[in-house]
Parts: C-alpha cells; sequence; structure tokens
C-alpha cells in the first residue's frame, strides 16, 4: 500500500475531538470494544477494514491487520435502516399531545398536517440531517405528496419511497389510485431504481377492498408496507363493525356504508387481498396477537413478511408496546423504525434500540441490533450494499457507546 497523505479532517466521538487522516490507497483500520457485523458480536480482539471510498475490505484479527489501527470506545456497527418513517410531518414536531390514542392521533394528523412550503422543507432537511447524523443510512419513508422529493436528492441517504394511498370508500378507489400514480412518476422520473419505490395502503381503517384490488395488482413482487393494529379500535371495526373509528368516520363524513364487518381480527381480514408474492413490512403490531402471528405465518399469498417496530411512537400515541417477546418466539422477522416528528421527539434508531432493551430485558443487544442493520436492509431491499460488515458493502459505520453516532 502506498502512504501519500492527504487532507486531515476531523470528527466528534463521545464529546472527544478526534482528527483522522485520509490518505490516497490507504485502508482505514477501525477497532472498537467490540464489533457486531450485522449477525453477531465478533470478538473484542477485531479490525474493521474499510478502504477510502466506505467499502468493506475484511474484518480481521488485530495482528492480521497491521499497524496504523484506530481505536473506539464503543462497538462498531453497520450503519441502522429505519424500515419506517414519515419525513412529511416532520413540521409537526411537538403540535400533537401524547397517549391521545391512535384514533384522535389520526384526526389531529389530518387537521394540523397543513403548513407552508418553507416551513414544511426546513422541518424535513431538519429530520434528515437528525437520521444521517445518528447513523441511519437508508430509510423507508412513507410519502402522501412530493413534498419530500427535494430533499431525498441530495443523497446522503438511501430511500425507499412508499407512496401511500387511502381511501374507505370503494367509489373513489380508482381516483385516489390515479393521485398516487402520478406522485410515483414524479419520484421515478428522478430515480435511476424503479424497484425502490411502491405504491401502499395506509391502514386496513382507512383502505377500501376496491383500493386493496388495485394495490395488489400494482405491486406484484414488490415490497410494501401497511400500518397494521396499532389500536384496539382496528380489530374492533373488522370484527364487528364498531369502536372508535365509527366517530372518525363520521366526523369526516365518510360513509361507510358498504364495508362488512369480516368477524375476523384486522390482520386476518386484510393480509388475503395480497396474492402476488409481495414483500410486506407491517408497522406497529401493539394489538397483534399470537393467533395473527400464526395465520400470517401459514399464509401463502406473499413472498416475506417483516414485522416492524416503532416503540417511541407507539409509547407517544397509545401509550402501549407490542408483544416483541411473543413475536421473536414465533420467530417473526423483525425490523425497526422511527414513525415521525408527529409522534416521536426524535429520529434517533439508537434510541428505538435502547426503548425496545429497556422494556424487553430478556432481549439480548445483539439481537436488537441485528433487527436495526441486516434485517431492516433485507426489508428494504438494500442488502447487497447496506445492513452487514461483508466484503465490498457500503453500509456505513456507527459508534455506539452510551449514545451511537456515525464515524464513517
Amino acid at each position: 500500500m502506498r502512504n501519500f497523505a492527504a487532507n486531515a479532517w476531523a470528527n466528534k466521538i463521545c464529546g472527544c475531538e478526534i482528527t483522522f487522516y485520509r490518505f490516497t490507497m490507504l485502508y482505514r483500520k477501525l477497532k472498537g470494544k467490540n464489533i457486531f457485523n450485522g449477525y453477531e458480536l465478533m470478538g473484542e480482539n477485531m479490525v474493521l477494514i474499510m478502504d477510502e471510498y466506505g467499502a468493506v475490505v475484511e474484518v480481521a484479527d488485530e495482528v492480521a491487520a497491521g499497524e496504523n489501527v484506530e481505536s473506539f470506545e464503543g462497538i462498531l456497527c453497520p450503519g441502522f435502516v429505519n424500515a419506517h418513517c414519515h419525513i412529511e410531518l416532520s413540521h409537526l414536531k411537538g403540535k400533537i399531545p401524547k397517549h391521545t390514542g391512535l384514533v384522535n392521533f389520526v384526526q389531529q394528523v389530518m387537521t394540523e398536517r397543513t403548513a407552508g412550503e418553507e416551513e414544511k422543507l426546513t422541518a424535513m432537511q431538519a429530520a434528515a440531517e437528525e437520521l444521517y447524523n445518528s447513523g441511519t443510512v437508508a430509510v423507508g419513508d412513507i410519502c402522501n405528496t412530493t413534498d419530500s422529493l427535494v430533499v431525498k436528492q441530495n443523497r446522503l441517504l438511501h430511500w425507499h419511497n412508499f407512496i401511500e394511498v387511502s381511501g374507505f370508500v370503494g367509489a373513489a378507489a380508482q381516483k385516489r389510485f390515479d393521485a398516487a400514480e402520478e406522485i410515483l412518476h414524479s419520484f421515478t422520473s428522478t430515480k435511476k431504481d424503479e424497484q425502490r419505490i411502491s405504491i401502499v395502503p395506509h391502514a386496513p381503517y382507512s383502505v377500501s377492498e376496491k383500493l386493496f384490488g388495485l394495490i395488489n395488482q400494482a405491486s406484484a413482487k414488490r415490497t410494501i408496507s401497511i400500518h397494521n393494529q396499532e389500536c384496539a379500535a382496528e380489530n374492533e371495526l373488522y370484527f364487528s363493525k364498531s369502536g372508535g373509528f365509527l366517530e372518525l368516520y363520521s366526523n369526516f363524513g365518510i360513509d361507510i356504508s358498504d364495508f362488512r364487518e369480516t368477524g375476523k381480527r384486522s390482520l386476518e381480514s386484510w393480509l388475503p387481498y395480497f396474492t402476488k408474492q409481495q414483500k410486506i413490512i407491517m408497522v406497529h403490531n401493539s394489538f397483534t396477537k399470537k393467533d395473527d402471528l400464526q395465520f400470517a405465518a401459514n399464509y401463502s399469498g406473499v413472498e416475506q413478511l417483516y414485522y416492524c417496530l416503532c416503540p417511541n411512537a407507539n409509547l407517544y400515541i397509545e401509550n402501549t408496546l407490542p408483544d416483541v417477546e411473543m413475536m421473536l418466539q414465533q420467530n417473526c422477522n423483525i425490523v425497526i423504525g422511527t414513525d415521525s416528528y408527529a409522534s416521536n421527539k426524535q429520529l434517533n434508531m439508537f434510541e428505538e434500540i435502547k426503548t425496545i432493551c429497556k422494556n424487553f430485558t430478556t432481549i439480548d443487544l445483539p439481537t436488537v441490533l441485528q433487527w436495526a442493520t441486516i434485517n431492516g436492509a433485507n426489508a428494504l431491499g438494500f442488502n447487497d450494499v447496506l445492513g452487514s460488515f461483508e466484503k465490498g458493502k457500503k453500509p456505513g459505520v456507527v459508534l455506539i457507546g452510551k449514545n451511537a453516532e456515525r464515524i464513517f
């Protein structure tokens, strides 16, 4: 290797100013108290070797790594993959009270989300900056408009854009779907990889059977997301056409006379609408039960199911958490998201990790880190470049101590 020093650059690690030097054709060798490679902890004597472009060369032991090793106080981890976010709602930070319950929360978002373009743009830029600085490298982002398009063109983060559509009245389904397609075309006109964008349903309580059918046809073998069983009222709606959502429909003049209860819980009612081998990220799952998980596991119409945890948003809105230990026992594919500033104080993935570890003490940190890295990359389709320290990938490097921050 040639050792021609180039420019010096600095970064703050745990409050200390550390200066690094970039070298032409010189690898960076990083060592922490341990290295989590996306799947497991590798041991305290291992060194992560990256090339100058951020690609993984190898993880080697200290002897093989040789000299010029940079040491850090903490665990080195691949960059986080945030499987569920709404940066469009960033201007709602602090505007919606906690613990209102989902039905009231949805009503407030619908009435409060209007804002000026400059206010929305400034808030979204701040959200993207927080995501980047706190170690996120990719985001599964919900889009109801093209508002976030300009923010995403800076390429600091990888994005999978979920163009979300809703409409509980069947007669309006085609119009709602056509509007979502227009938004999709706006995104794809500036993005090379059309597989990183898809039209998705908002939630079982806001999408008609006809609209589900249109989404199913358009999403064959694609990755989609849906808010699932975030509150008890969603299950009540499908089981007996009762519960808190009836008040929401009444308040907004939504005619639900065509809706028929199924006598089943929500997940068992909506999942059969999808038959085209989609990969589905189900978000929140606060009121998902063991029977739901077993039904989903036996359903063959989709390729893969992921259960996305957004614990701080769950506590913010409903003041409850999903049964994460049950999901783990049922061998669910679990990923993590932050939801939005409307339902969270921050968009920091490590805060979600800490909340999970605090509330589910039988689940160890490496398991939760796997959900936040390689599992998320698999769910969003970025596993070829992100999620783990495997040769040739460019996953970013996060240092985990009391907090987490990007160092590469």
